[in-house]
């Protein structure tokens, strides 16, 4: 093998494993803001919801939406942090691709409702973005095994 191959195989090989670490920290990261976000909504809804950017919030029965924030962040930070924890990456990267309607869908609220193009970009779209791009860096760095692609697994394989 030529010196010239082998810089080329490391070079691939070290660009895989920085993607593979890349979208593995932004996974837990990602899942836990939304954690963080969750609990936050949960037990401080006013203060937390100052951060989101609709400049003027529900208050009495209609503050019943800041609970209805809080399950959805726990929730999806739940679901990112177990398929990451199971080793299920591809999974993780389709279900990251479509948490990506979340975020993006927070900004148009933001934009609908009075809010700022610099909280709706800057925040919302932005993390969106974020989302995606860790999507893509799982869907680069996981391979689709038998348990993974929805084919029957061979049994003399368990």
């Amino acid at each position: 093998m030529s010196s010239t191959s082998t810089v080329s195989t490391l070079s691939t090989a070290s660009r895989r494993s920085f993607a593979h670490r890349a979208g593995t920290v932004l996974s837990v990261l990602l899942g836990l803001a939304c954690l963080w976000f969750g609990i936050n909504f949960s037990l401080f809804p006013e203060a937390a919801a100052s951060g989101f950017g609709i400049p003027s919030w529900p208050d009495g029965q209609a503050a019943g939406y800041f609970g209805v924030k809080a399950a959805r962040d726990l929730a999806n930070g739940a679901v990112v942090l177990t398929l990451l924890a199971l080793g299920r990456r591809r999974s993780l990267a389709w279900v990251m691709l479509l948490l990506a309607i979340v975020p993006f869908g927070d900004a148009l609220a933001v934009l609908g409702h009075g809010g700022t193009y610099a909280a709706a970009l800057g925040i919302h779209a932005a993390t969106g973005v974020v989302v995606v791009l860790t999507a893509v860096l799982l869907f680069a760095t996981s391979r689709a095994s038998g348990r993974e692609s929805g084919r029957v697994l061979d049994r003399s394989a368990l």
